[in-house]
């Protein structure tokens, strides 16, 4: 199995066309986030539904238009390193702040970790600076 590939799939199927329904095809049943500054559910293990309320809640309801952009991948047995761009426009709350209606991009990279041929959890450090300058909080 090409992991790099399946992961470009998984980002684009599932991230970036919003295809939730297809969530059990690339994500292990426990998908655990071992780092992740700043996101709430760092160091948990969440089911498939707890990996869509995720995205629907924290990421696609302020930026229904993310999209990312994977500029690299470096591919060994048990994990896949991505580098990406990611792009989007706050048209939604961000907790309980109104929308900004701004645009953001910034650069990160994330490590994914595989289990059975399935992505079973991440290891992620973005700029998240940036984006809280973009958005106009800093």
């Amino acid at each position: 199995m090409n992991k790099a590939l399946f992961l470009r799939e998984f980002m684009d199927e599932i991230w970036n066309k919003k295809h939730l329904d297809n969530v059990e095809n690339y994500i292990h049943e426990q998908y655990t986030i071992h780092l992740d500054p700043t996101d709430p559910w760092e160091g948990k293990t969440l089911s498939h539904s707890e990996f869509i309320h995720r995205m629907e809640s924290a990421s696609f309801g302020p930026f229904p238009d993310m999209n990312f952009e994977i500029t690299s991948t470096i591919e060994d047995e048990h994990y896949v390193a991505a580098t990406w761009i990611l792009t989007g426009t706050n048209l939604g709350n961000i907790g309980e702040i109104p929308p900004t209606n701004k645009s953001i991009e910034t650069k990160g990279m994330t490590i994914y970790h595989f289990k059975d041929n399935l992505i079973s959890g991440h290891t992620q450090i973005f700029d998240r600076k940036t984006v809280m300058e973009q958005l106009g909080f800093l």
